[in-house]
């Protein structure tokens, strides 16, 4: 994973409103994109996301499941699961703030609206060690060529990715209009390994940042 620099690093109240009015902006881009747009975008990335060595590698993957206008990744879940992956999901703890891995066999049985109506796996599914876990799709809003990502303002992500192991591949599949030419960043913030769009694929090398 690259490590973040302090190059165009920002902090304390400047930096929270400045993700603030890139999520606000990026979010409404997202909302109005037509249903069959984000529809053929999603399908798009998720073949390229699917055709990825590093993801054909992968024993024990975690995927969020979509919400709002993000594209839909249970096409994700099912290739995943029919090449025989151990496939888990998160689940937010509302007591530790944390988010809490667990195993989804089958998406629909499985999982329900969970922690602010986002998709979650069901109380029956077997929790997953984070040290097995080997690939992870990362949600996010917006996203630059660093890596560096802007979630959705809980920091659930920023928590994560720090505990899980050091090789794991963190990858995010965002739409095209959700990759800015810089994010808000602070020096303690972690870049993800590779973007996905539905036009191109941006690798981040290690120590790129």
């Amino acid at each position: 994973m690259a490590e973040p620099s302090e190059a165009g690093s920002i902090a304390g109240a400047t930096l929270r409103e400045a993700k603030r009015a890139m999520r606000d902006r990026i979010l409404r881009a997202r909302d109005a994109l037509p249903l069959e747009v984000r529809e053929q975008a999603g399908r798009a990335i998720v073949a390229t996301l699917v055709a990825r060595a590093d993801f054909r590698a992968a024993t024990t993957v975690l995927l969020p499941l979509s919400f709002r206008s993000e594209y839909d990744t249970r096409p994700l879940f099912d290739a995943a699961l029919s090449s025989g992956k151990v496939v888990s999901a998160p689940r937010v703890n509302t007591d530790s703030r944390m988010l809490e891995p667990f195993v989804v066999a089958d998406p629909t049985r499985d999982v329900a609206p969970g922690f602010r109506g986002i998709p979650e796996p069901l109380a029956h599914c077997p929790a997953v060690a984070l040290d097995a876990i080997d690939w992870v799709l990362v949600p996010g809003v917006a996203f630059d060529t660093r890596g560096y990502r802007i979630g959705y303002g809980g920091g659930y992500y920023d928590r994560l990715l720090p505990m899980l192991r050091g090789d794991a591949q963190r990858i995010a599949g965002a739409f095209e209009l959700q990759v800015v030419e810089q994010v808000p960043s602070a020096p303690h913030d972690l870049a993800v390994d590779a973007i996905v769009t539905e036009r191109r694929t941006m690798e981040v090398p290690p120590g790129a940042v």
